[in-house]
């Protein structure tokens, strides 16, 4: 989870149990399990999700029991790790795509690659101190071959910057040792901004691209990557794409293809048009598709794990991760005191820290109180039944416990979603 750790399900997902609990960091960017020796894990830390909340890791750990203990294998300095990727018949290479400093410019960022299970590192593919890579995959039947993704993404407090002159999808033909930038053949001009990529298990020549850029969407290649075609350019795909830019090619359906946004979206026509599977959250930032079975699906997003067995129409109970990432946490006046929290991508929280009835805090002693998960929430110091709560663009509400009800008082009610500031008559 970007803020909670490593997780770990034996009985398909019914429960869960974490791993990384002792380790000195929780925000997590990506995990690779390799195919050769499944005890063999390395975990990437820092979110790669750039939001404006985002929390940093410190390189790279390795696991060689399941998950029971943990090394740290270097890149201390990398921050926020994109995608690891592990050699399917050797647990000792690997490959990480690390962007690195979200807020400032560092040269530990790029590709890197270890031959040895970490010991030691080499930065295979490096453009400058202010683009990373965001992504990195091999061909499913050839790992000599890898696709890699450049972005120059970098933000401060108060802006985002998504796009520069050196981003793009690169090649390499040599198991890593030397890359060629794809461009022309139909791929788009830049700035191009993130790029999400995936090789079709089906066949290896068919490689999908999503793109961010002004003429971006999603590119296909019918040769390995030497000359490309734009299937769709519904914006749907690629909206917040510093936060989303997710693709994955199904392992036996050369048509088959998944877009992760807002919504989980699946084509079967090789990305002309796409159908909204009925996921129980959205936000969706992982996938996993089982190589020798695709209806068995395992869906990461932001609200937990969620996991099909029949092709994304059914999905697993989603409340069995305790990840919730809260923005602000604040007491009230009340004895007992109640402590009140804004969930990311979910409710707000009043919950009691004491339970006098069964002396057990459980999900009875917690409820919403209005607004939203970016806000800011304020218990009247006089009556513990009202809360004034906020939430992104300006929404303020006031609750009131005792009728169950929120009632808006925001300053300006409109919904302020998708306008630019110049816009508003009121800025927040």
């Amino acid at each position: 989870a970007t803020g909670g750790g490593v997780w770990k399900t034996t009985d398909g997902g019914i429960s869960w149990d974490p791993l990384f609990d002792k380790q000195p960091v929780s925000s997590i960017g990506a995990v690779a399990v390799a195919d050769s020796d499944p005890n063999v894990i390395y975990v990437g830390t820092g979110e790669a999700c750039i939001r404006g909340n985002i929390s940093f890791g410190d390189g790279v750990y390795k696991s060689t029991d399941a998950g029971k203990t943990w090394t740290n294998v270097g890149l201390k300095d990398t921050r926020h790790i994109g995608a690891i990727i592990v050699h399917p018949a050797n647990p000792d290479i690997v490959f990480v795509a690390a962007l690195g400093h979200a807020y400032g410019p560092n040269t530990d960022r790029g590709v890197f690659r270890t031959r040895d299970g970490g010991k030691t590192w080499e930065k295979v593919l490096y453009l400058d101190d202010r683009t990373g890579a965001i992504d990195v995959v091999f061909d499913p039947q050839n790992p000599h071959i890898l696709f890699a993704a450049m972005w120059e993404g970098w933000r401060t407090p108060w802006t985002l910057n998504s796009g520069g002159a050196k981003d793009g999808l690169y090649r390499s033909n040599d198991e890593g040792t030397t890359w060629k930038r794809l461009e022309g053949e139909g791929f788009p001009e830049g700035p191009l901004g993130r790029i999400g990529v995936s090789v079709s298990g089906s066949d290896d020549n068919v490689v999908y691209a999503l793109i961010e850029a002004e003429k971006g969407g999603i590119y296909r290649s019918d040769d390995a990557g030497d000359h490309w075609i734009r299937v769709n350019d519904d914006e749907r795909y690629r909206q917040r794409a510093w936060y989303f830019t997710h693709i994955f090619a199904d392992p036996k359906s050369i048509d088959t293809v998944y877009v992760l946004n807002t919504g989980l979206f699946r084509s079967t026509d090789g990305g002309k048009t796409f159908a909204l599977l009925p996921a129980p959250h959205g936000d969706h930032h992982g996938l996993w598709i089982d190589p020798g079975d695709p209806n068995r699906l395992i869906n990461g997003n932001d609200g937990g794990v969620t996991i099909s067995v029949d092709g994304g129409r059914t999905w697993t109970r989603q409340n069995n991760q305790p990840t919730a990432q809260f923005y602000h946490v604040i007491a009230d006046n009340r004895f007992p005191y109640y402590l009140y929290g804004a969930q990311q991508d979910n409710t707000t929280i009043a919950i009691a820290t004491r339970d006098t009835d069964e002396w057990v805090i459980s999900d009875k002693d917690w409820y919403d109180v209005g607004g939203g998960e970016a806000g800011y929430i304020a218990p009247d110091p006089r009556d513990g039944n009202i809360v004034y709560a906020g939430d992104g663009g300006g929404v303020v509400t006031r609750f009131d416990k005792r009728t169950e009800q929120a009632q808006s008082i925001s300053p300006l009610p409109l919904d302020t979603s998708g306008r630019g500031a110049g816009e508003l008559e009121h800025r927040f």
